[in-house]
């Protein structure tokens, strides 16, 4: 098979597993910026994506409108589509919003969770005390904790709104958890949101994750002043 053969075979297996070639277009782009492969600030050429992935520019466009219709990436004047850089006030207003999202998980994960989930939020905070000093697999942890809590509240519309918060949030390059001091109060807060879902205490549990959330916003803000 020519090589210009074997790549078109290889690029229409692609997208015939992740649906139309703008659909896959934006998701190896969302990928890219969620991984920190494609970094705030960066330029995207249609044409360098076109031919990395194998294919037209228009699906490449349709992928950058969707990105750009969810305040991704935006067009910067005289230098084409970018990633958006967050300032420090679109910062704190994601975080207010993190707030009352996963206030509002773990309410609902407070009356839905089973005990088979909850027996897994423990284990991943016993993994997170464990792994003090890696900021990076502290938030990988802490990433896969809050996630089985948005499956455990049972809401697809809540766990939409998440997932497109974290894909904001996503644009923060860095973590909270390189801050010395943030492993050991992210491991209380932690079991006290577990405890209060495990009482099957919605209250408790919202108001637990709304201030482990503020903490993380104050942790996320002294990084933003220390720049």
């Amino acid at each position: 098979m020519a090589k210009s053969d074997e790549k078109e075979a290889t690029t229409g297996a692609l997208s015939s597993r992740s649906g139309p070639r703008g659909e896959f277009v934006y998701r190896a782009l969302l990928d890219g910026i969620r991984a920190g492969r494609i970094l705030p600030g960066d330029r995207i050429r249609e044409e360098d994506v076109a031919q990395s992935l194998g294919v037209s520019r228009t699906p490449v466009r349709e992928a950058l409108q969707h990105l750009q219709a969810r305040r991704l990436v935006e067009l910067a004047p005289g230098r084409g589509i970018v990633v958006v850089e967050l300032n420090t006030q679109q910062v704190m207003e994601l975080y207010a919003m993190r707030e009352v999202l996963e206030g509002a998980a773990a309410r609902f994960a407070a009356q839905h969770a089973l005990p088979a989930e909850i027996a897994i939020m423990h284990e991943l905070a016993d993994e997170f005390d464990q792994s003090k000093g890696d900021a990076e697999k502290l938030a990988r942890i802490n990433h896969q904790l809050h996630r089985v809590i948005y499956e455990a509240a049972r809401n697809r519309y809540m766990h939409e709104a998440l997932n497109n918060l974290e894909d904001a949030l996503s644009l923060l390059q860095n973590t909270t958890f390189s801050l010395p001091e943030r492993h050991a109060s992210a491991s209380k807060e932690h079991r006290a949101i577990i405890a209060a879902i495990e009482a099957r205490d919605a209250d408790k549990a919202e108001a637990e994750s709304r201030h482990h959330i503020h903490e993380a916003q104050r942790a996320r803000l002294r990084m933003l002043m220390s720049r």
